[in-house]
């Protein structure tokens, strides 16, 4: 006599495995997620953190979280450098009555380039520390290892090696301002040519125009750099 329940309990022993086939999707979700690594962000040109799409967070599982690494740091970087260009405009200076006149603004400057860059340095560790506590694939790490060097690594370095540019430009226009108070009485800024009554001092002075010339230069290719960063020229 045939038993009625052996099917059954074939099917029963089997459920299990296909159960567990079905629920394990981390090969899918893996594959998703570095597919859009490598289209989205590692082929493409300069600085790019594309928005993931609800339905792509979905498609990439628990990976998800790994990709907000990348978007946190970009989003903290982004507000922090967001004053920037203020911050250069008030800083801009485009005469020796423009620097010895601006002086407090020069100052007030610099200290906002030192708040950004202490920022970015923060920003930056939080997400180098989130970054070497992720469990990754070979193959997955392999790619988003690369888009990190791309999206967090490269800007936040070149940007923390302009600041110091920036800084040194300041510097130079707040040496000058302090070397016309000092030496007022031989210095005439009455008019659009500045005259200088001791040679000495219009020696010194030229001297100190010069470097800020030179600083203005090395700004210059400085912020060069980083445009070729962003936009991948």
């Amino acid at each position: 006599m045939k038993s009625l329940f052996r099917p059954f309990l074939v099917l029963a022993a089997a459920l299990p495995l296909m159960l567990a086939a079905c629920g394990n999707q981390e090969p899918e979700q893996r594959a998703a997620f570095t597919q859009f690594l490598q289209t989205r962000i590692v082929d493409k040109p300069g600085v790019r953190v594309p928005q993931a799409t609800d339905e792509e967070k979905k498609s990439f599982g628990d990976y998800a979280a790994h990709y907000a690494v990348i978007t946190d740091f970009n989003s903290g970087m982004d507000a922090s450098v967001k004053p920037l260009p203020g911050i250069m405009q008030k800083g801009a200076v485009r005469s020796l009555n423009d620097i010895v006149t601006r002086r407090d603004d020069i100052k007030a400057v610099q200290v906002s380039l030192n708040e950004m860059g202490e920022a970015l340095l923060a920003q930056r560790a939080k997400a180098d520390t989130a970054h070497a506590q992720l469990k990754q694939p070979d193959d997955l790490k392999a790619v988003y290892d690369k888009a990190y060097e791309k999206t967090v690594s490269l800007p936040a370095d070149t940007l923390r090696d302009t600041l110091p540019q920036l800084n040194a430009t300041f510097d130079a226009s707040l040496k000058i301002a302090d070397y016309v108070a000092a030496n007022a009485a031989q210095i005439d800024m009455s008019g659009p040519i500045v005259k200088v009554q001791d040679p000495a001092v219009q020696a010194e002075l030229n001297k100190l125009l010069q470097d800020l010339n030179a600083q203005a230069k090395n700004l210059q290719q400085a912020q060069t750099r980083m445009q070729a960063v962003m936009i991948g020229r």
